[in-house]
């Protein structure tokens, strides 16, 4: 399960682009207010973080790659054991007893020397007050429990940096069973034809317009759109996977089998770039009958990213190579979160919402006064009425942050309620316009 120190030297590209994307996620709390996308970096940056100690590859090196950090922490314990006794023979004595004594006397100096000039000093005194948590129980508690957590993921740590996992051997090796060229040529070909089938009546929808859509559907055209999405979402999802099982066991021996693979696979590909764009353009007119929202922006982000990923399964058909392709595709969905970030979907919401409302006079004031700091810029432009409604529970709830939790998108929104208070909370209707 290990490998040798020397194992860190074969590097590459991916370790260190796991790592910058790691720091980034963790660094969008500071930019953005908005709590649901903070957390999803987070989840992301400890799925990084994993990848950047254990640089997985394939799929299932990624998959196992999960259970790097908990059996780091488990076996680094027995590891600092026999790494305690190994110094105790060689005459060095315990160095991490020495350690924790040196650290207890500075803890003991800070203390004792801190009292004393806090009482010596009111501006000290409140500055010291300023920068310590409040003593309590729940305080006590929780610190003890991160440093705990924080104490075991670096011990963990500094095991993995000494023994590295190796996970090359979980790549798929050239030698494994295939199907008969019978047994998923009809599948897969029958597959290609509804796809087609679907694509015509997709090409006919896209450029007949809404007009196309009431006369055929007999739905309006919001109908139409919100009732298709979520179906071409799963179907992009489980072409993915028909793809891939394909790919790994359809036979490549001769020419014959790698252009069939190569033509069926290809074309199931290409059609369902077009049933990306379908369900992409039917989010939109979505979107605009109905306003925008987080799961409705998060959704078709993603349905984005399945469009990307088809590109790269495309380009890696071409030569029937595909060993980079699962590192591309995470390596795309992190990056694709950061733009998200960097886009600050919060205020796009908004945006989007008083933008309709200007041209339609439809707007959810109920939902848009939950969501974060990120998108009172955008709520300032709102008439006073609904302004007010929008802005009142954020102005209520708006206190300063310490420096643990400085943030520049509240500090921003803090600027704007200072200067034009949301104080005066009318009648607010849940939806204005409907």
């Amino acid at each position: 399960m290990s490998r040798p120190l020397g194992g860190w030297q074969r590097i590459g590209w991916l370790r260190p682009f796991w790592a910058a994307t790691t720091v980034a996620l963790l660094g969008v709390g500071t930019i953005r207010a908005a709590g649901w996308l903070f957390v999803l970096c987070l989840l992301t940056a400890a799925v990084t973080a994993t990848l950047t100690l254990a640089d997985g590859r394939s799929v299932r090196a990624m998959l196992l790659s999960a259970l790097v950090p908990p059996a780091a922490v488990i076996r680094s314990l027995t590891w600092l054991a026999k790494r305690r006794a190994g110094n105790a023979r060689s005459g060095r004595g315990p160095a991490v007893g020495r350690t924790l004594v040196s650290v207890l006397v500075s803890v003991g100096l800070l203390v004792v020397f801190g009292l004393l000039f806090s009482s010596a000093d009111a501006a000290f005194a409140g500055l010291v007050d300023a920068l310590l948590p409040e003593l309590s129980g729940a305080t006590v508690f929780r610190w003890v429990f991160v440093f705990g957590v924080v104490g075991a993921a670096l011990l963990g740590g500094a095991y993995v940096l000494a023994a590295p996992p190796d996970l090359t051997g979980m790549a798929s090796g050239p030698s494994r069973r295939r199907l008969r060229r019978a047994d998923w040529i009809l599948p897969v070909a029958l597959l290609d034809a509804l796809f087609a089938g679907f694509v015509a009546v997709q090409v006919t929808t896209l450029f007949g317009g809404s007009d196309h859509v009431l006369r055929t559907a007999g739905l309006s055209y919001a109908e139409y759109a919100r009732r298709g999405f979520w179906q071409l979402l799963a179907v992009s999802l489980l072409t993915l996977l028909v793809i891939g099982a394909a790919a790994r066991w359809a036979p490549r021996e001769s020419r014959a089998d790698r252009a069939l693979v190569r033509i069926l696979l290809g074309g199931l590909t290409l059609l369902s770039l077009v049933v990306v764009a379908s369900a992409l353009f039917r989010m939109d007119v979505y979107a605009d009958a109905y306003g925008a929202t987080r799961l409705r922006l998060l959704v078709a982000v993603c349905e984005a990213w399945l469009g990307l990923v088809f590109v790269l399964v495309a380009v890696a058909g071409v030569r029937l190579a595909a060993r980079w392709l699962p590192g591309m595709a995470l390596g795309t969905a992190v990056l694709a979160l950061l733009a998200l970030a960097v886009a600050n979907p919060d205020r796009l919401i908004a945006e989007h919402n008083v933008d309709r409302y200007r041209q339609s006079g439809q707007i959810d004031v109920a939902y848009l006064s939950g969501l974060s700091a990120d998108a009172v810029p955008a709520l300032d432009r709102l008439p006073d009425s609904l302004r007010d409604c929008a802005l009142w529970s954020l102005a209520a709830g708006s206190r300063p942050d310490d420096w643990r939790e400085t943030n520049l998108a509240r500090i921003e929104a803090r600027r704007i309620l200072a200067e034009r208070p949301a104080t005066s909370r009318r009648f607010c209707p849940t939806r204005s316009g409907w």
